[in-house]
């Protein structure tokens, strides 16, 4: 599992993780928005009334499957997910609060870059043989740009990261979410959902449209009111919060509590990567599901989407970020167990009150050059209790404290082999021990959001507001998105490949429940890029279609 870890990183640091991604991401749509006029300023209020579907924009008798609000809502649902929850705790941890800063950067010229995305796919989109539409930018990667080669990497990509964003990653939330606040095992958890998500994807678009489009409200209005419960009790720390967005926003986070700091570098890429896997803009995801909707002019459901980045990055993240850190606990230190990719020993004794020990540990952490160095060597361990004194536990990006060795829930006392800083699980009669790492370090994703919504006017019952909200956020996603996967299918290989598809698609969710929460976030991040680099070429080849198309609307629209 750690080989294949860290194959995954190697792939993530030159897709993602790159230096040019962010940069690229946020220029196109920075080139549209300015392009285009700021489509997502002046047409936001115009893609309130489409989205209503009133008078003239009541397009229930055009051809499609769904409603503008169906589709709006489906697309929702695909985006807001365990982004807005697990997704903005992972970035602050990783960056602190300039993260923030970077996703909302990515989501206001993200609702630009959605614009164009939608209408095009919209644009291009074909009828299946068996009746229903089928869109996405690989449709108009091949009926357009002439680059079939282009659509089916697009493709694939899909179908890779229909479960490394909407399978995996969902339901290892949703699991560890309620194992955290009910108790309730993980492959529990993901055997019922399972089902339940295998009776709704059978049903196709209709069904899934008709079952987001009663989530998406409800999950939405239930998690703003936990959220506000919690900003509300910390309302004196709220302001310098918010502050602390913008101040860290070009230096990076500095040194607090257990939190080591981020450099700019470091803050500015973390942003904009949760906030692409939060929001979607750029990626191709959501025109598959806007494809569907009733219309004959693309520019209007294009107009629809400009609204889901505001949705779900401007308000809802926001609100998450708000919460962690008025709240103050993503600098503190809590009780758990440590995930073993979250895990890195260092030579030497480090402690985090020490300064010099907090900046070199700081750029050790931030890919900077720093005196620290991973450790390789033996830990002696006597009744749980490391009793080596040349070594630093590194758990979470936090010196790691009260730590404790246990071998089925029993103190382990032995030797323990550490190679470049990965702990490896001791043997006994050549079978692996069930060895755990226990300790106070800092925590990341729903785990950290979780204790952040305890620490308002409902207390301990703050936790219950994610648990479910997960649940819903996330179980919505993964129908969203299995929806994704089988348009793609349907370009690939045809109708036939839908119900193997779904089946391998059920079978992933399930297994994720029980997965190592770090190597599925690894996994998702590389997948989203594997869409998001082609797609961005291809809008980039079209953009001067993109702005004749949006012209002849305006013009239609006046006559």
């Amino acid at each position: 599992m750690e080989t294949l870890r860290q194959w995954i990183l190697a792939l993530d640091s030159v897709l993602g993780s790159a230096a040019y991604f962010p940069y690229l991401l946020l220029g196109t749509g920075l080139f549209f928005t300015l392009y285009l006029g700021f489509p997502q300023i002046r047409y936001f209020s115009h893609a309130w009334r489409v989205v209503r579907g009133k008078g003239k924009f009541d397009h229930s008798k055009l051809a499609g499957d769904t409603s503008h609000f169906q589709a709006l809502s489906t697309a929702l649902s695909g985006t807001v997910g365990t982004g807005n929850i697990g997704g903005v705790a992972f970035a602050i941890f990783l960056g602190g609060p300039a993260a923030l800063f970077w996703m909302w950067m990515t989501a206001f010229f993200g609702m630009t870059t959605k614009f164009v995305e939608v209408t095009l796919s919209h644009k291009y989109r074909v009828k299946t043989t068996d009746g229903t539409m089928a869109g996405g930018p690989m449709y108009f990667m091949d009926r357009r740009l002439n680059m079939k080669w282009l659509a089916i990497i697009f493709a694939i990509a899909t179908v890779i990261s229909s479960f490394g964003t909407g399978s995996l990653p969902q339901i290892n939330n949703i699991a560890q979410g309620m194992q955290a606040s009910f108790g309730i095992e993980p492959m529990v958890t993901g055997g019922v959902l399972a089902v339940l998500l295998a009776l709704v994807i059978l049903g196709g678009i209709k069904r899934i449209a008709a079952v987001t489009s009663r989530i998406v409200p409800i999950m939405a209005v239930l998690y703003v009111l936990g959220a506000l419960a919690v900003i509300a009790y910390n309302i004196e720390n709220l302001l310098p919060s918010f502050l602390s967005v913008f101040e860290d926003a070009f230096t990076g986070s500095a040194a607090v509590g257990g939190f080591l700091g981020a450099s700019f570098a470091y803050a500015f890429n973390r942003g904009v990567n949760r906030g692409l896997f939060s929001n979607e803009a750029g990626q191709g995801s959501a025109p598959i599901a806007h494809a569907s909707a009733k219309a004959d002019e693309p520019v209007s459901e294009g107009m629809v989407s400009i609204l889901e980045p505001f949705i779900d990055t401007i308000i809802i993240c926001t609100l998450t970020g708000m919460v962690i850190l008025s709240s103050g606990v993503w600098t503190q230190k809590h009780n758990n167990e440590f995930d073993r990719s979250d895990m890195k020993y260092v030579a030497g004794q480090y402690n985090d009150v020490d300064e010099h020990d907090r900046v070199e540990l700081g750029k050790f952490l931030n890919g900077q050059d720093s005196e620290v160095d991973t450790f390789t060597g033996t830990l002696i361990v006597a009744d749980g209790r490391s009793m080596s004194g040349d070594a630093t536990l590194i758990a979470a990006r936090s010196v790691a404290e009260n730590i404790e060795y246990r071998v089925g829930g029993v103190p382990f006392t032995g030797e323990l082999a550490v190679e470049k800083g990965r702990l490896i699980t001791p043997k006994q009669d050549g079978a692996p021990l069930s060895l755990t790492v226990w300790g106070d370090s800092l925590v990341h994703s729903a785990r950290l959001t979780t204790i952040a919504f305890n620490q308002g006017y409902l207390g301990d019952y703050g936790q219950y507001v994610v648990s479910i909200g997960l649940l819903l956020f996330a179980f919505s996603t993964a129908i969203a998105w299995s929806y994704y996967g089988d348009r793609a299918m349907i370009y690939l290989v045809g109708v036939r490949g839908v119900m193997p598809y779904r089946v391998i698609y059920v079978s992933g969710f399930f297994w994720a429940s029980f997965a190592d929460t770090s190597l599925i976030w690894d996994l998702a991040a590389v997948a989203i890029v594997l869409m998001t680099l082609p797609n961005l070429f291809g809008l980039l080849m079209l953009s001067r279609e993109m702005k004749q198309t949006v012209k002849d609307y305006w013009q239609k629209q006046s006559d």
